[in-house]
């Protein structure tokens, strides 16, 4: 899609004056173009030194901002008209109602009580003093009762005495509720809420634990002032101590309440909460240094439990890395890498059943690799990353010298972590003496735990290319030997996985195969049949998984694994499970089986050279062509993919990574290929897991959500794909569809999506307004591609139900209503369709387009008799009840029309029994 002119506005003539701008900035204040009028009135001031104009300018810019909803803005304008003249009763009108939006309802009745002075007689000014006192008066009510409930919650609580289990159940809920309403949160706070909170965190038992953590979420949630005097009264010491506690549901509460805690640490203030807090600059950064502190001291505390310590990798990873590469500030990555690295590092290198361990799940080491990663990623420059490689180069000599064997199983575990996230480190550990060969040595021990070990090392350090040329010359071998001869499955599964990564090395391309002929097959044969192999733990049939990951890179290996139900049944029954560093794998797997990877066709003429030079050509698989693809999309549909799909997404957890999203959004595309299956898509939850994905992960992954949520919205009806509020969700996904750097074929999706949706409810409509879409449909209505235009135009055809969009068309110096009149009159029947379809809804709904329509264009005649000339009956049709209702609008336009031979026609059409 080439780029896109916007619509064009006017441009300001640097002559005009301020009072010419403030005319202006009225009529298109009169015409619904809010932005705009703002511009205008801004201009102005900017031109305008006398006060009493502007403090005009000033109440009319809180007007433009009253209506875009900038509330803070608006009050700060209106305060500046007051401060110019204290009886300019529209500023203080307009002042009371932003306040009013701003909550701080005092301060907005006492601007109304003026207006009221002022103007005694105003039944506006009565009107809305009497509704805002009444609404102050229930909160006043609310409060008041909200006070004795505070205290009698607690007592019951509290109380030892009390024997009554459901009674307690219900003081807690409410308590939980309350606390999420700011009005209630400050009352408990108030009510000395923390310190009662504290004595029920004390009381060591679960429900009661429970209950006050979650209390204190809604206490902490978007208020920094109240967090950090939360965070004084109960102490990082005791927070950490509560999250590494052993009952589970206890540890996820304490994480939630952390996590909240952060996020007011970092945003400060959501809310407006001025004049409350403004006089104090809080400095969080000491506050969330000292969570951090007690969070890594938690990795490697030997009394907390495994849980507890999955919970604390999972907020350090959420919280201290950068959102985005554009913050500059990296200061907290660099904090936690120097004190705290090898905290992290001793959950990684942890070695389940030997002496010394620390307690983790089968999730902690993952979670360790995600962290370093992020962390690693999160570095500036060559310095910093040195830094990170020395002190990780250090932690693994530390173990390997001096401390025999079981320190050279904590070295290798760290190497195999370190391959897992920051590769670039992991090689570097791989590089160090003595490491490589006694991963080898390893590999050949008797015990089993010592062997998987060496065994892990070696596949990771397999499709880490610094290393691969010399494993391929060492570790084929080696493997291959494993695999033949070991008794143990779980030990033959991970040699096999170490194989499948070395026999994959040729991607897609099947002239760089790198087993011979069968080898592959007979592999994933072996890997679908520890799958299914239920006797086996999870954690070992996950590995199975990993290999199909690369073997499913064969197209032979792709359609065996298609017709393998239970190999399949047993992949999503995996993906459904705990352990969450499965989910990579099944998603690769999925990806390779739909081909939903990015495969860009060659250039015949590049092709042709390459020959020419004896160049390598890849090749495609005759079973990956489209006709085999969708056989083995409909197959993984039948399977049931679309619910294994949904609960991985709903997973709250680190595996879930960016990455991961993306691969589960391209299988989702591919799922939705076909306009046939997305019926069944959304039936089992694809719509609701594809939103998520639509609004978070990378910008290709989210496009591709986008794109799919695009397709079921065009063929399916909305309303039933994606019932209640779940229809609104998908308005941002779609309008992002639209922007320029989209491709041709996914504005065109988006476009066509929106359409169905904007024809559906006024509702629909505004939130499609408020995603600011307009500007872009109505430059996509100048594109010259025809399909693209047209999906544009029928868009805002729907569009133009709406007030605002109806306003638009009116606006001062813009071409919307003459580009409509003169589409109208276009060759491409479908594009003439759409416009005269949006002219027959506007000329009915907004009667004064009517009089313009003879002002745009001097060809508005012949394009309307065009259309009641035409041999199609629906262009007859739109262009009759366009001049039906210019007819009926305007005398004088009534008179050009009769003028004109419009009148001969209209009789004819008048007499056509055909055309009822």
């Amino acid at each position: 899609s080439q780029p896109v002119p916007g619509p064009k506005s006017q441009p300001v003539p640097p002559q005009e004056s301020p009072a010419q701008l403030r005319a202006r900035g009225n009529e298109l204040f009169q015409a619904g173009d809010h932005g705009a009028a703002l511009a205008a009135y801004t201009r102005a001031l900017t031109l305008c030194d006398a006060e009493p104009e502007r403090a005009v300018l000033h109440r009319n810019r809180a007007a433009c901002y009253l209506k875009l909803e900038d509330y803070a803005k608006a009050e700060a304008d209106a305060s500046k008209a007051i401060e110019a003249d204290g009886r300019d009763v529209k500023a203080l009108f307009r002042r009371s109602q932003a306040l009013q939006k701003l909550g701080r309802l005092d301060q907005a009745v006492g601007d109304l009580q003026r207006c009221v002075s002022l103007e005694p007689k105003n039944k506006a000014f009565q009107e809305a003093l009497r509704a805002l006192g009444s609404s102050m008066h229930e909160k006043m009510k609310t409060m008041s009762c909200t006070d004795s409930k505070v205290e009698q919650m607690f007592q019951i609580l509290l109380d030892p005495q009390e024997k009554d289990e459901d009674k307690k159940q219900k003081a807690a809920q409410n308590l939980i509720v309350l606390a999420r309403e700011e009005a209630g949160a400050e009352k408990i706070f108030q009510s000395d809420g923390v310190r009662l909170l504290t004595q029920l965190l004390d009381t060591a038992k679960a429900d009661l634990m429970l209950a006050a953590l979650r209390t204190l979420v809604g206490l902490c949630s978007g208020h920094r002032s109240r967090t950090t005097a939360i965070l004084a009264e109960l102490g990082a010491p005791r927070l950490s101590a509560v999250l590494g506690v052993e009952h589970e549901q206890v540890s996820l509460a304490a994480c939630n309440l952390l996590h909240a805690m952060f996020d007011s640490l970092k945003e400060g203030m959501q809310r407006d909460f001025r004049g409350k807090e403004d006089a104090v600059v809080l400095d969080s950064s000491k506050d969330l240094k000292l969570l951090i502190k007690h969070l890594l001291e938690l990795l490697a505390l030997e009394g907390a439990s495994a849980h507890g310590r999955d919970n604390a990798l999972n907020l350090l990873i959420k919280v201290v890395p950068r959102k985005s590469p554009k913050e500059m500030n990296n200061s907290m990555s660099l904090w936690v890498i120097d004190q705290g690295l090898k905290k992290i590092l001793e959950v990684g290198s942890s070695v389940c059943g030997t002496p010394g361990s620390l307690p983790v799940t089968e999730n902690s080491r993952m979670s360790a690799s995600v962290l370093l990663s992020k962390l690693y990623d999160d570095l500036k420059c060559d310095a910093e990353r040195e830094n990170f490689h020395h002190l990780c180069e250090d932690y693994v000599r530390s173990w390997f010298e001096g401390h025999e064997l079981a320190g050279k199983l904590r070295a290798i575990q760290t190497a195999s972590c370190l391959l897992q996230g920051p590769a670039e480190a992991g090689n570097r550990v791989l590089e160090l003496e003595g490491i490589m060969e006694s991963v080898l040595s390893l590999c050949a021990s008797v015990s089993e735990a010592h062997q998987l070990v060496a065994v892990e090392a070696l596949i990771h350090a397999a499709d880490k290319a610094k290393r691969a040329s010399f494993i391929t010359a060492n570790g084929v071998s080696l493997l291959k030997e494993i695999y033949k001869h070991s008794e143990r499955d779980s030990i033959r599964i991970r040699a096999l996985v170490g194989l499948c990564k070395l026999g994959s090395a040729g991607g897609t391309d099947f002239s760089m195969k790198q087993f011979a002929e069968g080898s592959t097959m007979k592999l994933a044969k072996q890997c679908r049949k520890w799958l299914c192999n239920e006797t086996i733990d999870a954690g070992t049939r996950r590995w199975a998984v990993e290999g199909l990951a690369y073997l499913t890179f064969d197209a032979d290996v792709k359609e065996e694994f298609v017709e393998d139900k239970a190999a399949m049944q047993a992949m999503f029954q995996l993906a459904r499970s705990e352990d969450r560093s499965v989910l990579y794998a099944v998603a690769s797997t999925l990806v390779n089986c739909t081909n939903s990877y990015d495969h860009e066709e060659p250039d015949p003429q590049m092709l042709e050279l390459a020959k020419y030079a004896k160049q390598h050509i890849p090749e495609q698989h005759p079973k990956d062509k489209p006709d085999f693809v969708r056989r083995r999309v409909r197959k993984l549909l039948t399977a049931g993919v679309v619910s294994a799909l949904s609960c991985m997404v709903k997973s709250e957890n680190p595996a879930l990574t960016n990455s991961c999203r993306e691969l589960i959004s391209r299988v989702f595309l591919a799922l939705v290929e076909e306009a046939e299956d997305r019926g069944g898509v959304v039936a089992q939850g694809g719509g609701k897991a594809l939103i998520p994905l639509s609004l978070e992960g990378t910008e290709v992954g989210q496009t591709k959500a986008a794109q799919a949520l695009a397709k079921i919205t065009i063929t399916s009806n909305p309303e039933m794909a994606f019932p209640g509020e779940r229809i609104y969700e998908v308005v941002r996904p779609l309008v992002s569809l639209l922007h320029l750097q989209r491709s041709g074929l996914e504005n065109f999706e988006g476009l066509m999506a929106l359409t169905n949706l904007a024809g559906i409810s006024e509702r629909l409509r505004q939130k499609i307004l408020k995603e600011k879409a307009v500007p872009m449909i109505e430059g996509y209505m100048f594109e010259e591609h025809e399909l693209i235009r047209l999906a544009a135009t029928e868009c805002m055809c729907n569009m133009a139900m709406s007030k605002e969009v109806q306003e638009l068309f009116l606006a001062e110096g813009s071409d919307r209503l003459k580009l409509m009149v003169l589409y109208s009159g276009e060759e491409d029947e479908k594009l003439r369709r759409a416009a005269s379809g949006t002219l027959a809804m506007l000329t009915a709904l907004h009667p004064p387009i009517c009089k313009r329509i003879p002002q745009v264009t001097v060809h508005w005649l012949e394009i309307l008799q065009s259309l009641l000339l035409s041999p199609s009956v629906e262009l007859q049709h739109r262009g009759a009840v366009v001049v039906m209702n210019m007819m009926a609008a305007e005398r004088e336009v009534a008179e050009q029309l009769i003028a004109s031979e419009m009148f001969e026609i209209l009789s004819v059409l008048a007499k056509d029994q055909d055309k009822p």
